[in-house]
């Protein structure tokens, strides 16, 4: 795996890379799901990954034809991720991502978060597990106006990292993602996250499923 040269930024994906979270986003999206009476099969769902929740709910709401304001659904699956953000005790960091950010920081790289989940989880999530000190940047898809595989969100992390793209490295562990990070010219690694075995992230630059691989090349 070749990394580029002189990287002076790192852009983080939250969930899926920061934090195990996958699982109870996917809970919360099938419960809010049963609750309007809608089935999702597994490949539509896997194309929803990686979008903010209200770009996720507005395809359903066309796919499906349904007469429901995305807005309601949208605030509806919030409520349910963060019962079950809040309730579930085994929610953690995935292995070797908090040593890899600490590394990072110390060898004074700028960290910027990019999440297409809402500033409010954002912050449930670098709340709980004291991430604020390390980032010096945290942007939400939520309150941009396109979603992932847009990759708007990455333009505007470069931007307030005050780093040239190619000093830059985006970790993502999404198609979407992917797909985001290819669109904004800077280079790529996709993370293997077991609980996303449908990502296949085949356009990433590089890709690996353990952080401490990630270590080694810095």
């Amino acid at each position: 795996m070749h990394l580029p040269e002189n990287i002076k930024c790192v852009i983080f994906d939250m969930d899926g890379v920061i934090i195990d979270s996958e699982e109870i986003h996917k809970k919360a999206y099938y419960e809010t799901f049963k609750s309007i009476g809608v089935h999702v099969s597994d490949n539509l769902y896997k194309t929803l990954t990686g979008s903010s929740t209200i770009n996720a709910f507005q395809k359903l709401v066309a796919h499906f034809k349904l007469n429901i304001c995305p807005e309601k659904l949208v605030i509806s699956k919030r409520k349910r991720y963060v019962e079950l953000f809040e309730n579930d005790p085994t929610l953690h960091l995935v292995k070797g991502v908090e040593d890899f950010i600490q590394l990072c920081y110390k060898k004074g790289f700028t960290l910027i978060l990019a999440s297409s989940s809402a500033m409010v989880n954002i912050n449930r999530v670098f709340n709980r597990f004291d991430l604020n000190k390390y980032f010096t940047a945290k942007i939400s898809g939520a309150d941009l106006t396109a979603s992932k595989p847009h990759p708007e969100i990455f333009e505007k992390a470069a931007i307030l990292g005050n780093t040239p793209k190619e000093n830059c490295i985006i970790i993502e562990d999404s198609d979407n993602g992917v797909q985001a990070a290819n669109d904004a010219n800077i280079f790529v690694v996709g993370y293997q996250n077991p609980m996303a075995e449908d990502q296949t992230l085949e356009n990433a630059d590089a890709i690996i499923n353990d952080f401490n691989t990630l270590k080694s090349f810095l």
